[in-house]
């Protein structure tokens, strides 16, 4: 048996998959506490750990804050996040020395999880609610001109708050630090390998462990086609969206139901046609399991779910994280993107989905990948055994090896060049070549870093298949 320490974010998408891993380390001996807020309080008890609120630490807001945080800011949920983490200071001290946890499993942006799991020298196992993001598989994220705004003009506030850390101990060097994915930290990420961009480019401390759901039941496809629509949990106070879904499917040969959360009155939305049906909240496994599309945000907890219940989808995203996703999944061909959210747009989209078998395919393969791992259990063995060593390939240390060779030669080349431009046409004009290498060098970089990836991949996959000849 061992002692387990659970921590997590006040978030639905973030606490969801850590439940049936709770339940999982429970069953299996262990003391597990959680700790969480009260909202959460009743589904946690639910799995048998031991529920300790951090609700009295959660800082008072204003009205700029919240609609930071509201708008999924990352600038206001690293500050709130370190201030979360001063304020549990003294409390989660106490903790660590009465309960010792043998390890902490800690959400991947919970900071306070994480700090204190470094300060008092916890192995530590990070729960990923999302994809796993480096270098490469980053790609996948296309941050909007407001995202790279919110990131770049926070990074002075993030740094003052940082500061705050040190005298009690924390020592970071940057937010980036505490969110980022590093080869060399036990990682449960809960999806597969397939599903996962570049999974290749992770090390064995990562675990692709799949959907975490506590749901067993099977897609139930054969009846009257039915849509599910729910756009999550945060972002989903979109009356004008659910009204044009309703518009555009009312006369359509389908079943509707929309989840909507609390932040709308279901009322608002106007006289309801009989096809379709709209709550607060739903089981959303037990309708996706019947459901035929699905008209989603992107969260990657509904798309692992929808997939785990092959429901192909209308890829709705409204973030950068959901962009990611919602490409992956695209790229499986298990939904299409929702480019036209007019009633039209809607309309064709579902029928798009309805009439070509091939997505229903593509969702049905991505089912039986996701069931074919080995899911909360998996996380759970896991967790116990950490920490974890790796003597895998780390292709992104190889990767980095290389950048760090082609910026030299690529730099060395450059000044080589302006100094035979400067005795050949006159220094007057050089600075035109060094604006235009540092122009260059962007596209350049990124396009060696594709072609070396591609090169140590096919290494990687030789030399696998080399030792499993030798053996």
């Amino acid at each position: 048996m061992k002692r387990i320490a659970l921590f997590c974010i006040p978030a639905h998408g973030h606490t969801n998959p850590m439940l049936p891993v709770a339940e999982e380390l429970v069953k299996r001996g262990n003391a597990v506490r959680f700790y969480s807020f009260g909202e959460f309080r009743q589904k946690i008890e639910a799995t048998g750990a031991a529920f300790v609120s951090c609700d009295g630490f959660l800082p008072s807001l204003t009205e700029r804050e919240k609609q930071g945080l509201n708008t999924v800011s990352s600038t206001e949920l690293a500050v709130q996040d370190i201030r979360i983490t001063l304020a549990m200071d003294g409390f989660l001290d106490g903790e660590f020395k009465s309960f010792r946890p043998d390890v902490v499993y800690t959400d991947s942006v919970c900071f306070w999880g994480k700090l204190n799991a470094w300060k008092h020298n916890v192995p530590m196992v990070v729960s990923t609610s999302t994809f796993a993001f480096n270098q490469v598989s980053s790609q996948y994220m296309k941050n909007s001109p407001k995202e790279l705004a919110d990131m770049i003009l926070g990074l002075p506030r993030i740094s003052r708050e940082l500061k705050s850390l040190a005298p009690l101990g924390y020592h970071v060097k940057s937010a980036l630090s505490l969110v980022q994915n590093d080869n060399s930290t036990d990682t449960v990420v809960y999806t597969s390998e397939g599903f996962q961009p570049f999974a290749e480019s992770f090390s064995d401390h990562f675990a692709f462990v799949g959907p975490s759901v506590f749901s067993k039941a099977e897609p139930d496809k054969e009846h009257r086609p039915l849509v599910y629509i729910s756009m999550g949990t945060v972002i989903n106070d979109r009356p004008d969206l659910y009204q044009k879904c309703i518009r555009a499917l009312r006369d359509e040969d389908v079943d509707v139901v929309i989840s909507c959360g609390n932040s709308i009155d279901s009322g608002s939305l106007g006289p309801l046609p009989a096809n379709i049906r709209v709550y607060p909240y739903v089981d959303q496994l037990d309708i996706l399991s019947k459901a035929n599309v699905f008209i989603t945000h992107c969260g990657m907890n509904s798309v692992s779910e929808s997939l785990y219940m092959a429901t192909p989808m209308i890829l709705y995203p409204q973030t950068s994280e959901q962009k990611a996703v919602a490409a992956r999944a695209a790229d499986l061909h298990a939904g299409i993107l929702l480019r036209d959210d007019s009633e039209n747009g809607i309309r064709s989209a579902v029928k798009e989905i309805l009439a070509h078998s091939a997505y229903a395919h593509a969702a049905r393969e991505c089912s039986a990948d996701f069931r074919s791992c080995p899911g909360p259990a998996g996380a759970a063995e896991f967790i116990e055994n950490a920490p974890h060593t790796s003597n895998g390939f780390d292709m992104i240390k190889e990767l980095n090896r290389k950048n760090r060779r082609f910026r030299g030669v690529y730099w060395a080349a450059a000044a080589a060049l302006m100094v035979l431009a400067g005795t050949l046409a006159g220094w007057k004009h050089v600075w035109i070549v060094g604006v235009a290498a540092g122009v260059l060098s962007d596209p350049i970089g990124r396009l060696f870093q594709k072609k070396s990836y591609a090169v140590l991949l096919d290494k990687h996959k030789a030399d696998i298949s080399h030792g499993m000849h030798a053996v």
